[in-house]
């Protein structure tokens, strides 16, 4: 029998809104930057004679975002397992939509040398940071809210807010760059998207402000008081007593962090510069299959509540692994129709694992270190899985002249998460207010 409270089902529904909102405003920005550095950043901010020499350049400073998301996840889950989850969600959305915003208005190489890519990487390090403690504060708090029973299914929406995020940015750099000039929209147009981040904030707050704390961690935290114990930092319990847990979500995080940013975001690359297509081509292909990808991502956390977090991942993961052998050989049609639906069926497979994840992740810790712990196992990975995706993809393209070496890339690294979800226990019937560490 859970010890859950069972809050109604318009209360659910309106966290669950506002953590979609939230998070699909700090998805757009944060992938907004991922397609602006395969489209347009290596040629403002890092010149080079060689067009992938300039990409790689722009997806290291890609990467230096992720290298700050662990720091983040690590202060905002400190905070966040002991003042809430709400506070910690509304400053998240303010960093991340002022470092975005700011990005719009900074002068290029051209005109300030080399303080244009530095100014850009201290922005994207905020980006990082800010983005390293929303991801646990928006799926834990509707985690906590709802029952037990459809968990997975709500936990999943603020989930499906990256794909639609990630629609958003497209779709705005789709368009900009179908009304404008390839000079227009280089010399300027490209700032817009990035300017819109400010309005796109104010809505996302505006929803946010008006959700409840987490029942869950209202209740841990009246015991806790009732109690009168010390309580140690949540990082150190952690680490003393849920190393195992970390080291679980990691590895189910890697192939699914790898896949993710190989095909929405080295895609563009890869039909842009290795195969000599229009940008629109790789940018209208990638907005169609997220948004099948956004519908899927509810569909797979549902069934994970009917057939278990496992047995989906693990779907997931096996679908991605053997896809990647597919996905470079429809994309080498040069067809953009088969271009889509490469990249569509990628992104099914991968909302196979990216749907259960956040009630699984959530299910592997107690209440009073949740937040730092799915937190850091989620933002850990995201250093070796998908900040160097890009980049690794990119460094084999130009090393091998070929897809192949990283479709066995990606294959391997879907072994990596096989390994570590075959090894894990079923959460679905987990009780949240209970403690779960061994």
């Amino acid at each position: 029998m859970t010890t859950e409270s069972a809050p109604s089902r318009s209360s659910t529904t309106r966290v669950v809104v506002a953590s979609l909102v939230g998070t699909t405003v700090e998805w757009y920005d944060f992938f907004l930057y991922g397609s602006a550095a395969a489209l347009v950043f290596n040629q403002l901010f890092f010149p080079a004679g060689d067009p992938l020499m300039g990409t790689l350049l722009a997806f290291i400073t890609y990467a230096v975002g992720f290298v700050a998301r662990p720091l983040g996840g690590l202060v905002f889950g400190h905070y966040g397992d002991r003042i809430g989850r709400k506070k910690l969600l509304v400053l998240s959305l303010v960093m991340m939509g002022g470092a975005t915003f700011a990005i719009g208005l900074l002068p290029t190489y051209q005109s300030v040398g080399v303080l244009a890519p530095l100014l850009l990487t201290a922005l994207r390090l905020v980006q990082g940071f800010a983005i390293g403690g929303e991801w646990g504060g928006a799926v834990l708090i509707v985690s906590e809210h709802g029952s037990s029973e459809r968990r997975g299914f709500w936990a999943s929406w603020p989930q499906a807010g990256v794909p639609l995020g990630n629609v958003f940015g497209t779709a705005v750099l789709a368009v900009l760059a179908a009304v404008q000039s390839d000079e227009a929209f280089l010399a300027w147009g490209w700032r817009i998207a990035f300017l819109l981040s400010g309005v796109l904030v104010l809505i996302g707050l505006w929803v946010r402000l008006a959700v409840s704390e987490s029942p869950v961690f209202l209740e841990a935290q009246r015991k806790a008081a009732e109690s009168g114990a010390e309580q140690k930092p949540p990082i150190l319990e952690v680490l003393r007593r849920y190393r195992s847990e970390v080291l679980t979500a990691m590895g189910a995080r890697f192939a699914e962090n790898v896949v993710y940013y190989v095909l929405t975001s080295f895609v563009l690359t890869y039909v842009a510069t290795f195969l000599d297509l229009p940008r629109g081509v790789a940018l209208n292909a990638a907005l169609i299959a997220s948004v099948l990808h956004f519908i899927s991502i509810p569909i797979w956390g549902a069934l994970s509540d009917r057939f278990g977090r496992r047995p989906i991942y693990l779907l997931g993961t096996v679908g991605t692994g053997v896809w990647a052998f597919f996905f470079f050989t429809m994309l080498d049609t040069k067809s953009f129709w088969v271009i889509t639906l490469a990249t569509t069926i990628g992104l099914v497979f991968h909302g196979a694992m990216y749907g259960p994840q956040a009630a699984f992740f959530a299910e592997l810790f107690g209440t009073r270190v949740r937040y730092s712990g799915a937190s850091i196992g989620y933002q850990l990975a995201s250093i070796v899985a998908g900040s160097l995706a890009p980049i690794i993809a990119t460094a084999l393209l130009a090393a091998f002249d070929s897809s192949l070496p990283i479709s066995i890339y990606v294959a391997l690294c879907s072994v990596v998460t096989l390994v570590a979800v075959f090894r894990a226990p079923e959460t679905r019937e987990r009780d949240l207010a209970a403690d779960h560490a061994v």
